[in-house]
């Protein structure tokens, strides 16, 4: 919270305040964490045909991430 010239309280949200960038390493940081996710589900709980599946989506997000991540500063 910042005050103005007249001392009161203006409330500004730091959130509404992230540029493009920021997002999209939002973004990265999520869907490597989803990703990491579905790698773990794939290896670790499904030990049949569904497990392979989990995986390859796994690593899909991956890319994506990858993605958002050279985007950075381009768009």
């Amino acid at each position: 919270m910042r005050y103005n010239h007249l001392h009161k309280l203006t409330i500004t949200n730091d959130i509404m305040a992230m540029n493009k960038n920021t997002v999209l390493a939002w973004a990265t940081f999520i869907m490597i964490l989803m990703g990491l996710i579905l790698i773990a589900l794939g290896v670790f709980r499904y030990d049949d045909v569904a497990g392979w599946g989990f995986a390859s989506v796994g690593v899909g997000f991956f890319a994506n991430a990858w993605v958002f991540n050279a985007l950075k500063g381009r768009v």
